[in-house]
């Protein structure tokens, strides 16, 4: 059994092994390293292929998987089996994403819940998180290919304003798809990298950087200040749902009222709607070195010149550019104390975009580096810092193992992730699981697996106290804070009523480095079957809310209900019941969104009705 070197010290590993940099993205994947002669870093393209990987993913009727530039070819033929922008879900509920729905072909799940979306494909249903998993795994395979050798350790890059939720969930992916995950770290840091900045050594001297990043699917711009190696982001502003791709929806939406299509007719036919889309993203290049843009669709003419092409971009142009100020304005310094405007992302090739971004900063940008390239040859670059070939950039010490807490069904709910810088701190808010629940019971754990009983238990203490109300209605909220000594702190706080405690930890206390690597290795070895179990305790935890719910509503409403639908919520009710006794979450799910379907109906007619009879006689 093959060991993982791991220096105890830093969380960083040893020399033996390559250590590869992924730049996972809305639109497109790649994978880069540092090439072992010039040391320069690379990213990885078979003879006359792409370094891109589109991230995209197709389902055939028998659960066959295509991924990349094959899967493409599905968006207009199979929309409905076809998965795009995968990024966009990562971390996010159906609550976050609902007014924004129309834009996937596929079919979302719409639970009305803040639990993480889920994506059905066909009797299948995924996460984000598996969906990711595919595209990394894809990424692993073709970077195995070109390296003849093993790869199973990586950074991965991610929007500097992801979230912890989106973070993990981005950790989790690459879990899934067989990869040790060292580090998550900024895309504005590693686009820094590529570039070069930060890395020699200055006396006393620092550097001010705006990243300006415009992928596919989201805009962000970060403010970095670089001294002595350290990367510190100043702020960070952006928009996760503006990207490339609303260019794409501009055109579009311009060429429908050319051609008198109604966006309900793109709605109902997404063959249609993905075809128009395609030729709305060739528009687009073609447009950065040309004048005019003409194509055919059902027999009828697409034309866009640069000009209108232009016009019709500028107030999402001008959109990134609110947020640049606003990121100006959060860091506290003046526009012109800006050494350099680095552009990351496809998007940022379109010259009237390139000229705004000048125009405002008032200097020319940075564009010397791929666009596309930019944040992947970073990632190699941090890959290479922390396999310790490179002494030039600090990295500060990081937290070698997991630490978090237990939640509904024994799972591991991670605060900070493995490799964290330290000092550090998190905080997640939870809620009471039963009607009139006076306290909390908070176990705290280290390790790498998804369930806390393959995890070392550091400590537990009780939340008391806590005011008598309905479940779901407390919110506590649980901080971890890590110091520069590795003593983690853990507090716990009711919301509402402001109860408090707190405890004090060890967690590094006692572990070997054999034993830290062990945790690791079996971490990689189970994760499989991990991320399976926690796909089926989750599916179970959120089947078992449901019936409870629709239990107590068919309680409080029988008298509001016909025959028919209590005949049909409780046949539904009993199916549920007995799919979570199998071991089957596509089942579970399946089942869940059967009774969500039946009683969504009922829920809303009798809500509607009860303002109703409230609003009686009122004007408004």
């Amino acid at each position: 059994m093959a060991k993982i070197a791991i220096n105890i010290a830093t969380g960083s590993l040893q020399k033996e092994e390559i250590i590869v940099g992924i730049d996972l993205g809305t639109t497109n994947s790649l994978i880069a390293v540092i090439h072992p002669e010039t040391k320069q870093p690379i990213v990885l393209k078979e003879h006359n292929a792409h370094a891109l990987v589109p991230s995209v993913i197709y389902f055939d009727e028998n659960g066959q998987v295509e991924v990349g530039e094959t899967a493409k070819a599905f968006l207009e033929t199979h929309p409905e089996r076809t998965v795009f922008s995968a990024k966009r879900l990562m971390g996010k509920s159906y609550n976050d994403i609902k007014k924004n729905e129309s834009f996937f072909s596929y079919k979302i799940i719409d639970d009305n819940t803040d639990s993480l979306v889920k994506v059905q494909l066909g009797n299948q249903f995924y996460s984000p998180v598996e969906l990711s998993s595919l595209i990394l795994k894809e990424l692993k395979k073709r970077a195995e290919h070109i390296l003849k050798t093993p790869v199973n350790k990586a950074v991965i890059t991610v929007p500097a304003y992801f979230n912890d939720a989106q973070r993990q969930a981005t950790r989790d992916a690459g879990k899934l798809a067989g990869l040790d995950v060292l580090r998550i770290i900024n895309e504005p840091t590693a686009a820094s990298l590529a570039y070069g900045l930060g890395i020699q050594k200055k006396t006393n001297d620092s550097e001010l950087i705006a990243v300006y990043d415009f992928g596919g699917g989201t805009f962000d711009i970060s403010i970095l200040r670089i001294t002595d190696g350290i990367f510190e982001v100043l702020s960070t502003n952006g928009d996760t749902y503006l990207g490339g791709d609303d260019f794409d929806n501009v055109i579009i939406q311009h060429w429908c009222q050319q051609l008198g299509f109604s966006l309900e007719q793109l709605h109902t036919n997404k063959n249609f709607t993905q075809t128009l889309r395609i030729k709305a993203e060739t528009a687009k290049k073609y447009l950065s070195t040309a004048d005019l843009f003409e194509d055919m669709i059902d027999g009828r003419p697409l034309v866009l010149s640069k000009g209108e092409f232009e016009e019709l971009i500028a107030t999402l142009v001008s959109r990134t550019l609110d947020c640049c100020a606003m990121a100006i304005k959060d860091a506290g310094i003046k526009k012109s104390e800006i050494d350099s405007i680095i552009m990351v992302g496809g998007t940022t090739r379109v010259p009237f975009l390139k000229q705004a971004v000048s125009d405002f900063f008032g200097k020319m940008v940075n564009d010397k580096v791929n666009p596309d390239e930019v944040v992947a040859l970073g990632a190699a670059i941090q890959a290479d810092i922390l396999a310790g070939n490179n002494k030039d950039v600090l990295l500060l010490d990081v937290t070698p193992l997991s630490l978090g807490i237990e939640t509904a069904g024994g799972l591991m709910d991670v605060l900070i992730p493995r490799n964290t810088k330290i000092p550090s701190s998190a905080s997640r808010q939870y809620t009471t699981q039963m009607d009139g629940q006076a306290s909390m019971r908070i176990s705290v754990f280290q390790g790498e697996r998804d369930l806390v009983i393959d995890n070392r238990k550091l400590a537990e203490f009780n939340l008391t106290n806590i005011p008598g109300m309905p479940a779901g209605m407390a919110k506590v909220d649980i901080r971890f804070l890590i110091n520069a000594d590795g003593i983690l702190m853990v507090s716990a706080k009711e919301l509402r009523s402001g109860v408090s405690q707190q405890i004090e930890v060890k967690p590094q206390y006692g572990l070997t480095d054999e034993a830290v690597e062990k945790m690791l290795l079996d971490s990689i070895t189970h994760a499989q079957d991990d991320i399976a179990i926690r796909a089926l305790t989750e599916a179970r935890t959120e089947g078992e809310q449901l019936l409870k719910t629709t239990e107590k509503f068919l309680q409080k409403n029988l008298t509001l209900l016909t025959q028919e639908e209590l005949l049909q919520s409780a046949a539904a009710m009993q199916a549920l019941q007995l799919a979570i006794t199998m071991e089957n979450k596509d089942l579970i799910h399946q089942k869940t969104e059967e009774l969500n379907n039946i009683s969504r109906p009922y829920a809303e007619r009798i809500m509607d009705e009860a303002i109703g009879r409230a609003m009686s006689g009122k004007k408004i």
